[in-house]
């Protein structure tokens, strides 16, 4: 704990487990004391690099490193102005162009690399794109809106469906109990005999049980994205490739040595008397004893001056 530290005071985790560090625009941190002293009037300068600052503006650092927090806030800033999409470029190419420029730009701010040509492109951007920012961003807000709609709209049909549940449970209780209440009533006035009305109690307990397990698997219809279960969607038909069969071709290895016998061939020449028979274990695992047999030969051949009589 003793890397997260306030740079001001020196107080650290170790010391205090309850230490807050506060991160700004610039990337360094302070921790909630500090802040709350040097910035009481709202504003101040930073202690490490004299940028002017808000107190408004520190958040809690999330990260071990301050300048992934810095990196985080500069990348929203800058997404929301870099915020075409891909339908907006006329091919790949273009828009891939796109996303390498806004890394880049964001790589610089956060490192301060080549800080006034990176602003110079921002402003220049925002000039040239005035139109096309403004209209993603009314279109990133309604879809953002929908989004919220959809999301409240399962709530309440979340909750509707728990107080339905619920209300169901409580009836399923009830009869229960009425249930085995008319089985006592029963016990004490009837005169039929008493195993006829177990058997008539049995009856009526599993039917209750019954509904409550009917009860217990009742699921919406819909999926959490509005579309009804067994709906289908129209999609376009994928098109069918049609290609040949894979064929399996023998590797030819080269030992430049004497030829090596056919695995077929290695029992009729003796070569595997001198093997260790395969156990029931390695032939489960796929092993035989001819193929690793075939393999030493290769080795052993291989490379060997060879001159055929």
């Amino acid at each position: 704990m003793e890397d997260q530290c306030c740079p001001r005071c020196k107080t650290t985790k170790y010391r205090n487990p309850s230490l807050k560090l506060m991160v700004n625009v610039c990337g360094h941190t302070l921790c909630e004391s500090c802040v709350e002293l040097l910035f009481v009037r709202g504003s101040g300068s930073c202690q490490e690099c004299n940028t002017p600052l808000r107190k408004n503006n520190f958040k809690v650092q999330l990260f071990e490193d301050p300048t992934i927090d810095k990196e985080v806030e500069i990348r929203k800033k800058i997404l929301k102005m870099y915020n075409k999409r891909e339908e907006d470029f006329q091919c790949l190419r273009e828009y891939n162009d796109f996303l390498e420029e806004v890394e880049e730009i964001v790589f610089n701010l956060t490192n301060n690399v080549d800080l006034d040509n990176s602003r110079r492109k921002i402003d220049m951007y925002q000039k040239e794109n005035k139109d096309t920012i403004q209209k993603n961003k009314i279109k990133m807000t309604r879809e953002q809106e929908e989004l919220e709609e959809a999301i409240e709209l399962e709530k309440h049909e979340n909750e509707q469906r728990r107080l339905l549940l619920q209300k169901e449970e409580q009836l399923q209780q009830v009869m229960k109990r009425k249930n085995k209440q008319e089985f006592l009533d029963q016990l004490e006035t009837s005169h039929l005999p008493a195993s006829i009305l177990l058997a008539q109690h049995k009856g009526r307990s599993v039917q209750l049980e019954m509904q409550a397990e009917k009860l217990k698997s009742f699921k919406t219809d819909t999926f959490s994205t509005g579309i009804k279960k067994g709906h289908h969607i129209a999609s376009m038909p994928v098109t069918k490739i049609e290609e040949a069969l894979y064929q399996y071709q023998p590797i030819h290895i080269e030992t430049c040595g004497p030829q090596v016998p056919q695995i077929e061939m290695l029992g009729r020449q003796g070569y595997l008397n001198q093997v260790r028979a395969a156990s029931p274990q390695d032939l489960a695992g796929g092993y035989i004893s001819s193929l690793a047999c075939h393999r030493a030969l290769q080795e052993a051949f291989s490379g060997l001056f060879w001159l055929p009589h």
